[in-house]
């Protein structure tokens, strides 16, 4: 793999995943072992996760789970803050399935996902744990109670002041892992079956992170799958004045260069079975036909890998939303 040159790669189409050196599953092995190894060295890498060790700060009965408000220690001496849902009607004689609800961006962080007071279409979380799942659901950094003291929410520039050379999408990653450290020392929790869901922010967040950490045995993501080919303004992955994504991206597009795309990214978290939704009248992610694309390509890699019914991808004429019946579906997805 070498990076793409943005004109070519507008002009010429998406670069095929299962391309003329890959035509078997050890091919695509060590095809996927040089993406994720592009994909590391771009966002800075993953440090080495600390032990799991939290506190518990409040709990709070809701109509059929508790909310737990809840801090844990993730790398680099920082801590996330999170709600853990916990349905009612547990059997003690059996584990419970577990989701990391995955927030979009948005001031109220784990919020908007975990409590009812959230936004129309986005407490996704509240409707999973009446579903029988446990549910984790954390600030990410920026958001919730871990915005940066004076700044508005989804302001990363302490972040980049403290660590020059890493990158936020590393961070979530690795805060989302110790999230996955802390559902698997839960003695009620299946530690097979756990799952991530996120729109948005959120949804990148989750094949982000299901590409990087096989504990995630599916995963949902709504209207967050954005890839280079196709995009009017790319930038919104590199440096910007208010939340950056991935510093190194903006050296790359100063030369009109990237250093891969988005569904080489996605196509890491394969076989694992993956529900990606998005609509034709997205106002954030407005480049459809690229996304549908890049489906038709992931599903390729899922056939290979004799995985194809473990991909589902839903396009609507809908905007940036989690509608009810799309929400639905991928509850019942996560069921499967």
């Amino acid at each position: 793999m070498s990076s793409y040159n943005l004109y070519a790669l507008n002009k010429n189409g998406l670069p095929a995943l299962l391309d003329q050196e890959v035509e078997t599953i050890e091919d695509w092995q060590e095809k996927r072992s040089r993406i994720e190894a592009i994909w590391l060295e771009t966002m800075g890498g993953l440090p080495e996760r600390v032990p799991v060790s939290y506190r518990i700060l409040s709990e709070t009965k809701e109509k059929d789970h508790t909310r737990i408000h809840l801090v844990y220690k993730t790398v680099y001496e920082d801590e996330v803050t999170a709600y853990l849902l916990v349905p009612d009607d547990m059997d003690e004689m059996k584990k419970l399935p577990a989701v990391m609800a995955l927030h979009p961006t948005n001031d109220q962080g784990k919020d908007s996902v975990a409590t009812s007071d959230g936004k129309e279409n986005r407490t996704y979380g509240v409707e999973l744990v009446s579903r029988g799942y446990v549910v984790l659901a954390p600030d990410a950094l920026t958001s919730g109670e871990r915005i940066y003291e004076g700044l508005e929410s989804f302001r990363s520039r302490p972040f980049y002041e403290k660590h020059p050379e890493w990158s936020t999408v590393a961070k979530n990653i690795i805060d989302h892992q110790q999230g996955l450290d802390l559902l698997c020392s839960l003695h009620y929790i299946d530690s097979d079956r756990i799952g991530a869901i996120g729109h948005s922010f959120g949804g990148y967040n989750s094949f982000f992170l299901a590409g990087m950490d096989t504990r995630i045995r599916a995963f949902v993501c709504s209207c967050g799958f954005s890839p280079f080919y196709g995009d009017h303004r790319p930038t919104h992955w590199g440096e910007r004045n208010w939340y950056t994504h991935l510093p190194k991206i903006t050296e790359y597009l100063s030369q009109f260069q990237v250093p891969f795309d988005f569904h080489e990214i996605a196509a890491l978290a394969a076989p694992i079975p993956a529900f990606y939704y998005y609509g034709q009248e997205d106002s954030i992610f407005p480049h459809w036909q690229a996304v549908a694309e890049c489906m038709t390509e992931l599903k390729s890699v899922y056939g290979l890998l004799d995985a194809e019914d473990r991909f589902h991808a839903v396009m609507t004429e809908g905007g940036h939303d989690f509608p009810p019946v799309i929400r639905k579906l991928s509850y019942e997805f996560l069921d499967r």
